[in-house]
């Protein structure tokens, strides 16, 4: 069964920097495409950085050039470095894979998902 878990949520300063990780079970992390996706309340889950079997990646405009997305397939493990975070950085960000969508930027493309892990900016 697979399965995601986010830890390294916080809350942070403006400008501060946090680093999300995503421990995968279940499954070889190598042969998923992968993705970190963040909601804020009363919005719509967004994408925010994904990552292919490759390790090509693509970012959201507003994070590129502050947020790295990186996996470490021998730890079964998804990264998300965040640097010069700002208020609005603050949702629960989640991580999520499937087995076919790379790349895909729509939420409801991706099959499993972890339970989240809030980040918090204060100004």
């Amino acid at each position: 069964q697979v399965q995601l878990v986010e830890s390294g949520g916080g809350s942070v300063q403006a400008g501060g920097s946090l680093r999300l990780s995503c421990a995968a079970s279940g499954y070889r992390m190598s042969g998923f495409c992968m993705g970190w996706f963040r909601q804020a309340p009363g919005k719509e889950r967004e994408g925010v950085a994904l990552i292919d079997y490759y390790d090509s990646t693509s970012y959201v405009d507003s994070v590129k050039g502050r947020f790295t997305i990186s996996k470490d397939n021998a730890k079964n493990t998804l990264y998300l470095q965040m640097n010069s975070l700002k208020p609005e950085d603050t949702a629960m960000y989640y991580c999520a894979a499937d087995i076919q969508r790379c790349l895909w930027w729509a939420p409801n493309q991706y099959t499993f998902w972890g339970q989240g892990t809030q980040v918090t900016v204060s100004s």
